[in-house]
């Protein structure tokens, strides 16, 4: 079975940091682009970070832009994402997404990714 197991969620005042982790099973982690996307109730889901499977070349919303990082080790079938300086505003459900045709013009379209983790709650406090 495809599985995406998101985690590392959780309550952090204003300027802090967590560490998301995606962590795959049964698809070949190392052809999928990585995602991470954002929503919360009542807001159109929001792309937040990719990474492609190969050069490890990254994009990132303005948003998040010198304040998030996304990394990927494909030898333990995980993505990462740190986010630093966290706002009020990061505060949302966290998804991961896998995708193997995602190209640039599509990494921030959720229908471009074909398989996505549960998601996993970030509340940033002011």
């Amino acid at each position: 079975d495809v599985q995406l197991q998101a985690s590392g969620g959780g309550i952090v005042q204003a300027g802090g940091s967590l560490r998301l982790s995606c962590r795959a099973s049964g698809f070949r982690f190392d052809d999928y682009v990585i995602g991470w996307f954002r929503q919360v109730p009542g807001k159109e889901r929001e792309g937040v970070s990719c990474i492609d499977p190969a050069d490890h070349n990254t994009y990132y919303a303005d948003s998040v832009k010198d304040r998030f990082t996304i990394s990927r080790d494909n030898a333990k079938n995980t993505a990462y994402l740190q986010m630093s300086s966290l706002k009020p505003e990061d505060t949302a459900v966290y998804y991961c997404a896998a995708g193997a045709s995602v190209i640039t013009s599509t990494m921030t379209e959720g229908s471009a990714y074909s398989y996505w983790g549960q998601g996993t709650l970030v509340t940033v406090s002011s």
